[in-house]
């Protein structure tokens, strides 16, 4: 039985629509014109225990709606939704032994006391035994290197310090799942490292099923095994992260530097005005991005070595960031759906 299960969800939001004007003011105050905007749309999908999934989807297209009606901080307007067994928003206080939430913009550390007070708070709220807190404490903390930070006030922590110290209280009390909401946004390099390679280890050695949503490829790439994608509040994706790449990243840049401006101007010509092809000159590079569906790569190398001198020729596939990018664009113009609809069916 998936260990998290959510079928035909839908979240609809009503908001209050604000009328312009003097007297739209006055009308919007003693007559409030209503609107209801679906947050998230008929969305259902299964999890298994100890699965790592990444949870994709632009700013606004509902990936903060679902994980909190997953941990029961909102109710679904229709469909059903169920984590461990148990019901979310109906068993908040029993579903919140078998999770752990991580918010990249919110703390569940208090601001002004020493990070020590606050795990023991959550270890008292979550009635963990003493032996079982320490250690978890001295376990989690000796891998995310945070020991030397238990005795300082949280407000004078950097951003990746608090990360790792939020990480480590999400988990004190051995959650099943944990959810993880932009968990290294803003962070530098090396912070993002000790995360991920905790976050990995966890997922490995203890089985602790991972729901995450993040901007950050290398996140996804680096932690999760299964890739969803949502869209305007509607799941448009479902499958590995591999099946979109071999799929979908069709776009592909040769690079071609030239020995001055004026030869790197006149390649640049030669491909002028030709159907799916785009070229950008930097100084004296070129560089020429085309689909690989519609343009044989052998007839554009062809072209620049017969036409023009080329000092150096390198070749790039499209990234994953400029992929996920892609698909995010097209989609919000309705292009892509059933292309991804077709390949999550297939995978089916």
């Amino acid at each position: 039985m998936p260990l998290i299960e959510v079928n035909e969800v839908r979240k609809v939001f009503e908001t209050t629509v604000r009328r312009q004007g003097r007297f739209g003011t006055l009308a919007s105050l003693f007559r409030p014109e209503k609107r209801q905007v679906a947050a998230v749309e008929q969305i259902s999908f299964a999890i298994e225990r100890g699965e790592s999934v990444a949870y994709l989807g632009p700013n606004g297209a509902g990936k903060s709606t679902t994980i909190k009606m997953l941990t029961g901080i909102l109710e679904p307007s229709a469909g059903s939704v169920e984590v461990a067994g148990l019901i979310p928003h109906r068993n908040r206080k029993r579903s919140s032994y078998q999770i752990g939430v991580v918010f990249g913009q919110r703390s569940q550390l208090l601001f002004d006391l020493p990070v020590k007070d606050s795990y023991e708070l959550l270890r008292y709220m979550y009635s963990v035994s003493w032996e079982r807190y320490h250690s978890n404490l001295k376990e989690f903390a000796d891998i995310l290197e945070v020991e030397h930070l238990m005795d300082r006030p949280v407000r004078t922590l950097s951003l990746g310090q608090r990360m790792r110290c939020e990480i480590l209280a999400a988990l004190l009390h051995d959650p099943d799942i944990l959810f993880l909401d932009e968990p290294t946004i803003g962070l530098d390099v090396v912070a993002k490292e000790r995360i991920r390679s905790f976050i990995e280890k966890i997922n490995r050695e203890k089985g602790v099923t991972l729901l995450l949503t993040t901007h950050d490829m290398n996140d996804i790439e680096r932690l999760c095994h299964r890739t969803m994608i949502i869209d305007k509040g509607r799941l448009i994706y479902d499958g590995s992260l591999q099946y979109i790449k071999d799929n979908f990243a069709t776009e592909r840049q040769i690079r071609a530097a030239f020995s001055d401006v004026q030869a790197a101007r006149a390649a640049a010509l030669i491909f002028h005005g030709r159907p799916g092809v785009a070229v950008e000159i930097e100084e004296q590079v070129v560089r020429v991005t085309y689909d690989q569906q519609q343009t044989d790569t052998s007839e554009l190398l062809k072209l620049l070595l017969d036409k023009a001198n080329p000092r150096d020729l390198t070749m790039q596939d499209e990234s994953v960031d400029a992929l996920i990018s892609r698909i995010y664009r097209e989609g919000l113009e309705e292009r892509p759906k059933n292309r991804l609809l077709a390949a999550e069916g297939a995978l089916r």
